[in-house]
């Protein structure tokens, strides 16, 4: 059987695939490599992000209203709410479609935190409680926990040597 021509299915060059060097490989995933939407995608996730927003806004003020409760008072009812919707719409596979599109305005929100937990819990839950469920969940939200009681931290001893907030010792 003789190689095909150029062009047409089934060509081969004369080169091995290993003989590429790295420039030349650089040079060709490169020309291969997807264009970025940067302007479209920031504004997709500022949308979404915004919307997330909203909606937990508008959870909020019908707390207030309802329960006749400062904003201090119902954020942590709004809070467990936005976490509720966020669990609900990933476990009937909403939320991740809508992460798809929306890239980044979905991740920021406490709904993000709570779709990484719920997802990895769902992923895991065949391999049981303990060693697929509670061993896994935290994989993906752990890192976020981590940096965000580090930074607190950090910030704290900056207002505490400063002598900014409440109060000192």
């Amino acid at each position: 059987m003789m190689p095909a021509k150029s062009g047409q299915r089934g060509f081969r060059t004369n080169t091995s695939p290993l003989s590429i060097n790295e420039k030349d490989y650089q040079n060709i995933s490169q020309k291969h490599e997807p264009s970025r939407k940067v302007f479209a995608n920031c504004v997709r996730a500022f949308l979404v992000g915004g919307g997330i927003c909203v909606i937990g806004q508008a959870i909020q003020e019908a707390f207030m209203a309802g329960m006749h409760i400062s904003a201090k008072e119902a954020a942590p009812p709004t809070s467990s709410m936005m976490i509720l919707l966020a669990v609900i719409l990933t476990c009937i596979g909403v939320y991740d479609k809508v992460a798809q599109w929306a890239g980044a305005g979905t991740a920021v929100p406490i709904t993000g935190f709570a779709n990484s937990m719920c997802s990895a819990a769902l992923e895991y839950r065949s391999e049981g409680l303990v060693l697929g469920v509670g061993a896994n969940m935290f994989k993906l939200a752990g890192s976020v926990i981590v940096f965000g009681v580090v930074a607190a931290f950090i910030v704290g001893v900056i207002y505490a040597i400063l002598g900014v907030g409440g109060n000192h010792l």
